[in-house]
């Protein structure tokens, strides 16, 4: 698969779908997963990918435990080519946009926080501005980023921690953590010290990976622990659970109060202060229906009331409210 080609292939002659395509395998890092997002075999993966290295005169990528590696040339190849394509993408998309006749189906990978607090009035407003657009929700968990490379999803949901310039991202909402529990519980009412909220009873929260809270790892790094009784997947969970129990939870403010009438929230030790953000990729960038969308959804989040945190360990900041555009 990797044999160079004996013929030399003129580098103006390749055009932007094999660009495309070596883009994707060195996100994916394989033949086979590139061609199965793409719909084709590996052989016609195989046959661009000896067509580039005969015009680059390189490689590309070398064989590593589990995969496939670009090599450094392929790197810079695929970070100037995706500049060229994000342009070149960007004049084929139509400047005006009408919702009202607007089709077609967009994927949003998020996770329960996400589809509790935005979805809910995006889909409402799509449904009445755009009535023909068609929405595919989806867990995300710690494979969003995956979902974006792989072109399972157009859209992000969720509080990534975005590094890579091949991504763009922007921030919808600020939010911290609370902690609920019954409205009969010793603790409810009261304002946590330390030593109360490690020694009680927990429910915790592991979101069904291997995303750990911001909560969390501030415990770790203090060297304390909770007092773990109950580990659920989703927050959703807590509705059945904390009612008529002495356990408590540490959850985000915002969805407090979705969790059950009959538990109240007080004010965490740790509060720890995220940001949810959305993620794309030059995919969808340039596109006018995918702007609009964007553009929905921030002004939504940022039209959410929202209460800072009431109480931060000393030494540490709270997060200020989004202003970006």
């Amino acid at each position: 698969m990797f044999k160079e080609m004996a013929k030399d292939w003129d580098p103006l002659a390749i055009d932007f779908a094999a660009i495309r395509t070596l883009r994707l395998v060195s996100e994916l890092g394989s033949f086979s997963k590139a061609a199965e997002v793409l719909g084709t075999n590996q052989s016609t993966i195989s046959y661009t990918m000896d067509r580039l290295r005969a015009a680059f005169h390189d490689k590309l990528f070398v064989r590593q435990r589990g995969g496939i590696a670009p090599t450094p040339r392929c790197v810079e190849i695929v970070e100037c080519a995706s500049r060229l394509l994000e342009g070149f993408e960007g004049l084929m998309q139509p400047t005006d946009f009408d919702p009202a006749r607007a089709s077609g189906r967009v994927t949003i990978a998020c996770n329960y926080y996400e589809r509790s607090m935005i979805l809910p009035r995006t889909i409402a407003e799509i449904r009445r501005l755009a009535p023909r657009l068609v929405l595919e929700i989806k867990a995300a968990r710690a494979k969003g980023i995956a979902y974006l490379k792989r072109g399972e999803a157009d859209l992000l949901l969720g509080p990534y921690d975005v590094q890579e310039d091949s991504l763009y991202h922007r921030n919808l909402l600020d939010d911290h953590y609370v902690c609920v529990m019954h409205r009969g519980h010793p603790l409810a009412g009261r304002r946590l010290r330390v030593d109360d909220y490690v020694k009680a009873s927990h429910a915790v929260v592991t979101y069904g990976g291997t995303w750990r809270s911001g909560y969390l790892r501030e415990l770790d790094e203090r060297g304390l622990s909770l007092n773990r009784v109950v580990t659920v997947p989703s927050i959703s969970d807590l509705t059945h659970i904390l009612p008529g129990t002495d356990l408590i939870s540490t959850v985000p403010s915002r969805i407090a109060s979705n969790i059950a009438k009959s538990v109240i929230a007080t004010s965490c030790p740790f509060p720890e202060p995220f940001q949810i953000g959305m993620t794309w990729t030059s995919r969808t960038h340039h596109s006018a229906a995918h702007r609009w969308l964007r553009q929905l959804m921030a002004r939504i989040a940022g039209a959410l009331p929202y209460k800072a945190a009431l109480a931060a360990p000393s030494g540490r900041t709270r997060g200020g409210a989004n202003s970006r555009a």
